[in-house]
């Protein structure tokens, strides 16, 4: 292995094992909704993999943060566009994994709500099933092989930052770099029942549009204009993008307890993002979000 490919490796490692927050887009629902009075909880490992975070998380970037980080004074040049830009990055779609835990309820016999704690990012949503019974496994309707479907709402909010491993640590520091985001995200999904009113767990798929609000701000506070005495300004910047998906889960288990193995792809243009010093960058790429959780059903009233 080449000294290049180890530098680049390394940051990368890093993230890897730096879990953070980020808003959750990984769909382990099925298309048959929480029975009417019922529970859902569970979790899942979610890893989010962005591949313009990717590319622009290498070990020049690297270097370069670590150069400015060491010194009292800094001139700004065009590496600060690259810092700047990795930066973003990073907040709009995280190289790292996550951990989430939620709770599901029945409302109304076609309707369930949920709430979603992803370690930093808050997620609320409510899903209707449009097709496919109603019953559960203690009191069937449908078939097995029934074909399920819903459409969901969600709603996330968080306030995003950079994990605490040194290269971007020092990032913060250097530009004061904040940010939060909110993400709308609708999913449609459509599943096939593994037994009746999947007993045993069922295979789901779907498609997904997401939208994200995003603020970023940057406050430098040792960056200086090249050849003057004059700090660069700072900056407060809004954007919002679209993003669109599709995905695979299967629910694999017996009544009360299933495992929740899935997998979505993302595909988004972020847009253009206004920097330090009058400059902006254009970002867009693709997301891989594989998961694998663990849920349980609890039944309650009439529904045992």
């Amino acid at each position: 292995m080449t000294a290049f490919s180890l530098r680049l490796l390394l940051p990368i490692a890093a993230l890897l094992f730096a879990s953070a927050c980020t808003a959750p887009r990984a769909v382990t629902n099925s298309g048959k909704v929480t029975p009417h009075g019922q529970f859902k909880v569970g979790g899942d490992m979610v890893f989010n993999i962005g591949t313009r975070t990717l590319s622009e998380l290498t070990g020049a970037v690297k270097d370069e943060v670590a150069a400015a980080a060491g010194k009292d004074t800094v001139n700004y040049s065009q590496r600060f566009t690259r810092i700047q830009t990795a930066a973003i990055a990073y907040v709009l779609d995280p190289l790292q994994p996550s951990t989430a835990l939620y709770v599901r309820y029945g409302a109304l016999p076609r309707v369930d709500v949920g709430y979603k704690y992803a370690f930093g990012a808050h997620a609320f949503d409510a899903m209707y099933q449009f097709l496919g019974s109603t019953g559960t496994p203690e009191n069937p309707q449908g078939q097995a092989g029934e074909t399920y479907g819903s459409i969901g709402l969600q709603f996330a909010t968080q306030r995003a930052k950079l994990p605490s491993i040194p290269f971007l640590d020092n990032v913060s520091d250097l530009l004061n770099f904040r940010a939060t985001r909110r993400d709308l995200m609708v999913p449609l999904i459509f599943s096939t029942s593994l037994g009746r009113e999947e007993e045993i767990g069922a295979v789901s798929y779907g498609v997904v549009y997401n939208h994200t609000f995003i603020k970023y701000g940057f406050e430098p506070s040792k960056v200086y204009l090249p050849g003057t005495n004059d700090k660069v300004g700072g900056l407060t910047a809004k954007n919002n993008f679209a993003s669109f998906g599709a995905f695979v889960n299967g629910k694999f288990g017996f009544r009360y307890a299933y495992i929740l193995p899935a997998v979505a792809l993302y595909y988004q243009n972020y847009g253009t993002y206004q920097l330090l010093n009058n400059t902006s960058t254009k970002l867009k790429g693709v997301t891989i979000i594989p998961s694998l959780g663990v849920q349980f059903r609890i039944p309650t009233g009439s529904g045992r």
